[in-house]
């Protein structure tokens, strides 16, 4: 038998992340954070109190909107630093503008980038294709030199990937070109906050605690 090296071993792992996060969100296109061998680093370009109100905004958008529309929209909305991504599936544009209206509302939301569709409802199938190109891409980005992987969250819909994150402009092309190299990526999508250089210097000095996550 072969022995794994690590970039197998980094891969394999993702996957294996995925796949668990594919089975409790199979009606969510597929989000990819800071995953690394298995694990979720705490490592994070955002202060621990703006990592929490992001996880108070997916979840309280995510609930209006299902209490909202029910199963007449398949969507699933991701916040980094208070800019929220929407995607997913509708009925029509008036649905669309309703569900963003109401993403805007959200307590702390600092902007909405828009990209639902108005076409049928994704199929399991579907998501386990975006599974695998998400989960393909991080992996490539892990292996790429002079960018920190977990800086950037990877989202693969539909054959098109969009990257979140805080980073400078050469991370982001950086990260960019990795994306499109990847056999599958039909579209790349940056949803990036742009640092300068200086200003990653002083964010890299200074530690980033993980957000406490009590009960809720």
């Amino acid at each position: 038998m072969k022995t794994l090296n690590t970039r197998n071993l980094r891969r394999i792992s993702l996957l294996a992340v995925m796949t668990a996060l594919l089975s409790l969100q199979a009606c969510a296109p597929l989000l990819v954070g800071g995953f690394v061998e298995g694990t979720l680093i705490a490592s994070d370009r955002r202060t621990s109190g703006i990592q929490v109100e992001d996880q108070g905004i997916e979840i309280k958008g995510n609930n209006r909107i299902k209490e909202a529309m029910g199963e007449k929209a398949h969507v699933t909305l991701y916040s980094y630093n208070r800019q929220v991504l929407v995607l997913g599936e509708v009925s029509n544009d008036r649905d669309a503008q309703y569900i963003v209206q109401l993403v805007s509302q959200v307590e702390n939301v600092k902007s909405v980038v828009n990209e639902l569709k108005v076409a049928p409802f994704a199929s399991f199938s579907d998501k386990t294709k975006d599974l695998y190109l998400a989960s393909k891409v991080k992996a490539n980005l892990v292996d790429t030199k002079n960018i920190y992987a977990t800086a950037f969250y990877v989202v693969a819909y539909q054959g098109t990937v969009y990257l979140m994150g805080r980073v400078t402009q050469r991370e982001a092309d950086i990260a960019t070109q990795v994306a499109r190299n990847a056999s599958g990526v039909s579209k790349v999508v940056k949803v990036f906050e742009i640092l300068s250089e200086e200003e990653l210097k002083s964010l890299m000095s200074t530690p980033v605690k993980a957000p406490s996550l009590g009960s809720k």
